[in-house]
């Protein structure tokens, strides 16, 4: 951080409630050196106060964190254009958090954006647009409406890019012709000397080089040598400097060739419009392999209807979607996609939402039930009410969800961060070292050699590969996930979800459905089945209990006629009574019955063996008199077996965690293989429970319906909130599945491992490269060998090993 004449600032300070309030967080303020003229208001809840150190902003608000008022800080994110390896990440980084209040920036290289998280009121978006600019990039705000074309400024990159390659390469073409056909073919070499001589041909690879570096290559010397002369040069800069010392020594050659020793009169017009040409080559390929990174997020986007057909005035008329207003009524034919979120109101259809859960069933919607846009209509007609629109529909929040995951660093980035900081410098160094080995100690003609292998190492060593390895794989991977039902909120969890030990399962809701059923009706002599269900049916519906509301089902679905109750009570953890028709119907546990003085011993073994299967078991009285036992059961979950088998295959430890009973939950552990128990759990008590199983165990990725589960979710080191499509909490977990089936969480396993092993392939690949290569061009194999390596052939590698990178990426669409 940077040293600033003294500023005064106002930022907003939250929670103050009183005049104690006020002199707490004026202290937090106070203590923090650099501090002065603090001030705190409780009407406007804003500090003021007067510093000079820019690094004193995040101290402030660190302060007013730990004092208990924090101050509100907002996120922003920036479209950038000119970025091309890890360096110009590390540069605008640099930059954006020197600007004063700016907590924490983010680059990415693969998506060109910027997320910068920064105190509210110490500065602008246009601030920061501004500082991005000085750094040598392009800058703009980021929109995340869903209309939006996300790819817009990539096409016109790509067009740009393809145009300059042709241009190149079309006065590349005789330049490479007319000296490099004259080594290599006898009849070019004689046809050039006779017909063209040495000077034309030589001014003529002059004007064509010249050309090219004028035109396309213009690019690399705007950005690379303002970097270099502000002392941080990036990949433009080499390029500019290997390049431009290979012109400048061929027209050194060609028109003051008497300012060279004897034998050195060479030009390598040619090597330096080669590079260029190849260099551009790579930046089409990788732009448009980085287009396709990207093309989740334009399939999303792509779900969003364009019109509506809304009542207006009595009338529907069709209009564009960004003018839908919530509480509008909405018409959808069939074949048609829903606009925005609502609630039918009229009519009834079937609609497909694999396109959001990656469910392949389409769900039946009637009057009430919520639909999400983006989905498609089957066949019927459908009238809803619109209750979200624009950026706060479930799409909208999708596509925020995933762009903000493909923006993550990852914690195996810090490494590359490490080495890039640092490698654009020492690779000039390391340049200028092999020019002046060479032209102390290389053979004749020793300038020759210098220039050849010095320009050789500044074009191999690009660290282009190194600054997409990392990025363009949790591009693809987060976005293959989003196709599949599976949004991973933090990129981060791409990493941690990979290293659990544990996968600790919330019992209700998901391992199991959340919905009771009624799964055995057992009688004592003298009852009808029939008749006892509608009087137990009677005294459950004044229930609200899970239970009662299976039993209540259960008598609606066989289409018995459910009479009234009377006089119901309710005893907490144990039965409830009522009058149905003159009668007192008794229904609860053993403890229940047996404190009303009834004896349940005929239906003990057979309630043990209930609860064994992991049924609970409920006894019934009528007039005080032993009726029927009847149990209820929590379903298992389509996909749980499948799902449970898979973790063990992966090697993972299974635990359920369950406010039931021991006997209950050990029945469901033995009937689905799960390796460790942990029962009654009060829902405050699964925190502790979290902290237990990961001492014994590692790493733990817990799972939970992302609405009670909240707390666990949090606590774990990766949480997973297993949704089902509309109700998904997305604020509450690390990872959220669309499809309410545990299968999701094998699936995001699965991409876990596969795009963190992509990404090692990455890194492993971009390092080896620049490591072993860089001293092949310096001329390390020289003596030993007698091979250099050309600074065409650099020029080829270094835009091969980008394409490598994202090619190997790519890969994972197919995951």
């Amino acid at each position: 951080m940077s040293k600033a004449s003294n500023r005064t600032v106002q930022i907003p300070v939250t929670k103050l409630t009183c005049a104690g309030c006020v002199k707490r967080a004026t202290s937090a303020i106070t203590s923090v050196t650099d501090t002065s003229n603090v001030s705190v208001n409780l009407a406007t809840e804003k500090a003021q106060f007067t510093y000079s150190d820019d690094a004193t902003l995040a101290a402030v608000f660190n302060a007013l964190t730990t004092a208990g008022y924090p101050s509100r800080a907002e996120t922003l994110e920036l479209d950038l254009v000119g970025m091309n390896c890890a360096s110009c990440v590390n540069k605008v980084e640099k930059s954006l958090s020197q600007v004063p209040g700016v907590l924490e920036a983010r680059v990415n290289l693969a998506s060109e954006s910027a997320w910068i998280k920064f105190i509210v009121g110490t500065c602008t978006p246009e601030q920061l647009i501004a500082q991005v600019k000085a750094s040598g990039y392009q800058a703009s705000l980021h929109s995340h409406e869903p209309g939006q074309d996300v790819n817009q400024h990539k096409e016109q990159e790509i067009k740009e890019l393809r145009m300059s390659f042709w241009f190149a390469f079309l006065m590349t073409l005789p330049v490479f012709i007319l000296e490099m056909g004259s080594h290599f073919i006898p009849a070019v070499h004689h046809w050039v000397e006779h017909s063209l001589g040495q000077t034309l041909n030589w001014n003529l690879q002059f004007v064509l080089t010249t050309l090219v570096l004028a035109i396309p290559g213009r690019r690399f010397y705007q950005i690379g040598i303002p970097n270099l002369l502000r002392g941080s040069p990036d990949m433009n800069s080499l390029v500019a400097l290997g390049t431009g010392a290979a012109w400048g020594f061929s027209v050194v050659a060609t028109y003051l060739p008497n300012l060279l020793p004897a034998n050195t009169q060479h030009v390598y017009y040619e090597a330096a419009a080669v590079i260029v040409t190849l260099i551009l080559l790579g930046r089409f390929l990788e732009a448009r392999a980085k287009g396709r990174t990207g093309e989740a997020i334009k399939r999303l986007v792509g779900l969003q209807a364009k019109q509506a057909r809304v009542e207006r005035d009595d009338e529907w008329v069709d209009v564009d979607i960004q003018a839908i207003q919530v509480g509008d009524l909405i018409l959808v034919k069939p074949g048609e996609k829903i606009p925005v979120d609502g609630t039918v109101t009229r009519g009834e259809s079937y609609i497909d939402e694999s396109m959001l859960t990656g469910e392949p069933m389409p769900v039946h919607k009637s009057e009430g039930a919520t639909v999400v846009g983006g989905t498609l209509n089957g066949n019927s007609s459908l009238t809803f009410r619109a209750t979200k629109v624009g950026a706060d529909t479930m799409l909208a929040q999708i596509i925020q969800l995933v762009e903000q995951a493909q923006g993550a660093r990852l914690p195996v980035q810090a490494l590359v961060d490490k080495v890039t900081a640092v490698f654009v410098p020492v690779v000039i160094v390391f340049a200028l070292l092999t020019f002046a080995i060479w032209f102390i100690w290389g053979p004749s003609p020793a300038l020759t050699f210098a220039i050849v292998n010095a320009v050789a190492v500044l074009i191999i060593a690009c660290p282009c590969a190194m600054g997409l390895a990392t990025p363009v794989s949790i591009m693809v991977g987060t976005g293959r996930a989003a196709e599949q039902g599976v949004l991973f909120r933090k990129g981060e969890s791409l990493q941690t979800l990979r290293n659990a030990k544990v996968i600790a399962l919330d019992k209700t809701g998901t391992l199991t459905e959340g919905k009771p059923k009624l799964t055995d009706l057992e009688l004592t002599n003298g009852f009808d089945r029939e008749q006892l269900l509608a009087l137990v049916a009677a005294v459950e519906q004044e229930s609200e209990h899970p239970i009662a509301q299976a039993i209540v089902a259960a008598a609606d679905d066989e289409g018995i006629r459910i009479p009234l109750a009377e006089s119901f009570q309710s005893t907490t953890g144990m039965g409830v009574a009522a009058t149905v028709q003159g009668q007192t119907v008794s229904v609860g546990a053993d403890r229940f019955l047996s404190e009303l003085g009834i004896d349940v011993a005929p239906f003990t073994e057979r309630a043990k063996e209930l609860g064994q299967e992991g049924k609970t078991p409920l006894y019934v009285a009528i007039d005080g008199q032993l009726a029927g036992l009847i149990a209820v059961a929590d379903t298992i979950r389509e996909g749980t077996p499948e799902a449970i088998r898979a973790f063990h295959a992966a090697g993972l430890k299974v635990a359920m965690i369950t406010g039931d009973n021991h006997r209950t939950a050990a029945a469901i552990a033995h009937q689905l293989d799960i390796d460790k128990v942990v029962a009654e759990v009060l829902p405050a008590g699964k925190v502790a429970a979290v902290e237990k199983l990961r001492q014994e165990f590692g790493n733990l990725a817990f799972v939970g319906d992302g609405i009670n589960d909240a707390p666990a979710l949090a606590e774990a080191d990766t949480g997973i909130a297993v949704g089902s499509g509309t109700d998904v909490a997305i604020e509450s977990a690390d990872v959220v599945l669309m499809r309410g089936d545990l299968r999701g969480v094998v699936t995001a396993l699965t991409l876990s491992h596969k795009t963190i092993r992509n990404i090692k392939q990455n890194l492993f690949w971009a390092f080896a490269y620049n490591a072993s290569l860089i001293p092949v061009a310096a001329g390390l194999l020289y003596p030993a060998f007698g091979i250099l390596l050309s600074p065409m052939l650099a020029a080829g590698a270094m835009a091969l090993s980008s394409i490598f990178v994202l090619s190997n990426a790519l890969r994972l669409k197919r995951a």
